[in-house]
């Protein structure tokens, strides 16, 4: 029996580590796509293979630096926290030393994005129909930008709570001018896991496969993935998406 756990956290440790790890929603800034205390499966198999954030994912991200500001104190009880640390290590539990956002990809090296005035936004001059913002939100929120280029090897943000949503538009001071570095992308969400009522697949918008949207962007056409059954489908999502990449190279 004790051989059986061993092998049982090891194979956990490994999904967590190189396939697939459960992050918790720990804010309103994505509603109502996803809700505070849904726990989201992230794909970490594509970035082993050269795969980069394409517009319109939901993507888990490290914080650049300053975009967090103060974290909560971390339950200093070493019991609880050396609990907490065990199960966090094999992906079992969420670690309350992560430092990890949630948000939308809007846009991505290469492309010019902007909103002004109450919106839509724009990228590459196509506007955006985005039927995920929170209702009674505008598509700029209270900061309109742009526009902006964003740099090869970075990505600009937004949370689909758009008023509600501390993104790239409100970093703009910071290293980088309010994008993130393709480095610090942990994943993409690709299926919301808990709870049940809540279980689905969080697919590319078509408005980011819109005719034209690639014209002023170095790289390739973003491509919605098909769509999967809950948490059953993660694993396929993730081996479809290595196959595509894999096609795509040759």
């Amino acid at each position: 029996m004790p051989l059986l756990i061993v092998i049982a956290l090891a194979l956990a440790w490994l999904i967590k580590t190189f396939l697939l790890q459960a992050f918790s929603i720990p804010s309103a800034s994505m509603e109502n796509t996803l809700r505070i205390g849904d726990r989201v499966l992230v794909d970490k198999l594509t970035p082993w293979f050269g795969s980069e954030p394409e517009r319109g994912e939901v993507v888990v991200f490290h914080d650049p630096g300053g975009w967090l500001g103060e974290t909560v104190p971390v339950d200093t009880n070493p019991v609880t926290g050396a609990i907490q640390k065990g199960l966090s290590f094999v992906g079992l539990m969420p670690s309350a030393e992560e430092k990890d956002l949630i948000k939308r990809v809007i846009a991505v090296g290469g492309d010019t994005v902007e909103c002004k005035g109450t919106g839509p936004v724009k990228v590459n001059g196509k506007a955006l129909e985005e039927p995920y913002i929170y209702p009674g939100n505008t598509p700029c929120g209270d900061r309109p930008f742009g526009p902006i280029k964003v740099p090869q090897g970075r990505i600009w943000v937004m949370g689909d709570h758009r008023q509600d949503s501390l993104d790239s538009r409100y970093h703009q001071n910071l290293p980088g001018n309010g994008t993130v570095s393709v480095d610090e992308v942990v994943g993409r969400a690709v299926v919301v896991a808990w709870p049940i009522s809540n279980w689905s697949t969080l697919p590319v918008p078509g408005t980011f496969d819109q005719p034209g949207i690639n014209a002023a962007a170095a790289g390739l056409p973003a491509t919605a993935l098909p769509a999967a059954g809950g948490l059953a489908g993660a694993v396929p999502l993730v081996m479809w998406r290595r196959r595509r990449l894999i096609n795509r190279a040759g």
